[in-house]
């Protein structure tokens, strides 16, 4: 930082501008994703930073994002709690019926294959990062949460 002469806060200012218009551009630029036999990886994070940079508990926005493989074609929605029915209405809004969707265990994600002939793939992050059964991997929208 003080080779280029620049206040100690500068550069996280800078860093958390292109932050928030990243994410801008992501949530105004979204579309449904996803389609007959196209794989759509899903997750939810949050958006926030720890209370007095401390411990576990984030204080912040609850984001539930897809990311089709391989396009990489996104969405993201700010969702006020992660209950079952508040995630699968976003599901249903986002992406197209057919689709086979992939997500960690996440109980609320139990009921995704009732819904839309969606098929549902899972990977329990407990055991490994890629099921080694179906071969279910969540790393692209993993990846890509990092960006945002």
């Amino acid at each position: 930082v003080n080779f280029f002469f620049l206040a100690h806060g500068t550069p996280i200012d800078w860093y958390n501008f292109c932050r928030e218009v990243s994410e801008d551009v992501v949530i105004n630029n979204s579309e449904k994703i996803g389609g007959f036999g196209i794989t759509v990886e899903i997750d939810e994070l949050k958006f926030g930073k720890r209370k007095y940079n401390r411990g576990k508990r984030v204080e912040g926005v609850w984001v539930f994002g897809g990311v089709e493989r391989i396009s990489g074609k996104c969405f993201l929605v700010a969702v006020s709690d992660r209950s079952a029915n508040t995630l699968l209405d976003v599901i249903k809004e986002w992406i197209l019926p057919g689709s086979i969707i992939i997500s960690d265990c996440w109980k609320a994600y139990d009921k995704i294959e009732d819904h839309n002939n969606y098929i549902h793939l899972k990977v329990n992050h407990s055991l490994h990062f890629k099921d080694l059964e179906n071969g279910a991997h969540t790393n692209q929208i993993e990846g890509k949460s990092i960006y945002i």
